[in-house]
């Protein structure tokens, strides 16, 4: 297989992150995460960014002209000719035809669309409950991940505070918006037998080992 080109598709809050992270780790490939690449943006006062704000504030999408442009220079740098991790893209019809139409430009083509189930009711508590130190960004989680003194960060003692995104609310209307805009992505890669389903409840290391296994089939399939 020479080039291993993946898409990371679920609701947020369904363990995208964590995976991304592990795939990385294995495979070398450049995470490329919507979401970081626009907070960026946004948290640089950039014409991009403030754009951006006034969507992501409200937990809408943002708008394809804005995101698309973004997310294909960024796979025509030397970092991603031999493979990438999409993460957070696409997440309409319309992204998908686009980058769809990109790669054949290139000779190019997905290898897997990796996706991640996980109920609502889940992904609120992941989410809402989230908490960031103010200083460096470390996460923690109230519930899950709670830190030794309420408020506070164990590494740098600085106070912890829960983005707007993670607001319950933000949450929920994300979702809406997920399962109105991006869950239709999930039939349109079945019927070009990309799709590869996880179940997003399990453990991080049990969903790891089977998108591993799922992966190192996909390359002796291509072999034979």
């Amino acid at each position: 297989m020479s080039e291993l080109n993946l898409i990371l598709l679920g609701a947020p809050g369904a363990g995208k992150g964590t995976q991304a992270a592990l795939l990385t780790e294995d495979f070398g490939l450049p995470h490329i995460a919507t979401g970081d690449i626009l907070r960026a943006a946004r948290e640089a006062g950039s014409e991009l960014g403030l754009m951006a704000k006034q969507y992501m504030d409200k937990g809408d999408l943002v708008p394809d002209e804005v995101v698309v442009g973004v997310i294909l220079e960024r796979l025509a740098d030397d970092d991603a000719r031999d493979g990438f991790l999409l993460d957070g893209f696409p997440r309409t019809i319309e992204q998908a035809g686009a980058l769809g139409r990109q790669l054949d430009s290139h000779d190019r083509r997905l290898t897997a669309v990796l996706a991640l189930d996980a109920p609502d009711e889940l992904v609120v508590k992941r989410i809402s409950g989230r908490r960031i130190c103010r200083k460096e960004g470390h996460v923690y989680h109230v519930d899950l991940d709670p830190p030794k003194h309420e408020g506070h960060c164990d590494i740098d003692g600085s106070e912890l505070e829960q983005r707007d995104d993670d607001l319950e609310q933000t949450v929920r209307n994300r979702l809406e918006v997920y399962h109105t805009q991006t869950e239709p992505l999930m039939a349109y890669y079945e019927e070009r037998g990309l799709l590869r389903r996880f179940d997003g409840t399990r453990s991080p290391t049990q969903v790891h080992e089977r998108i591993r296994a799922t992966l190192a089939t996909l390359r002796l399939e291509e072999d034979l």
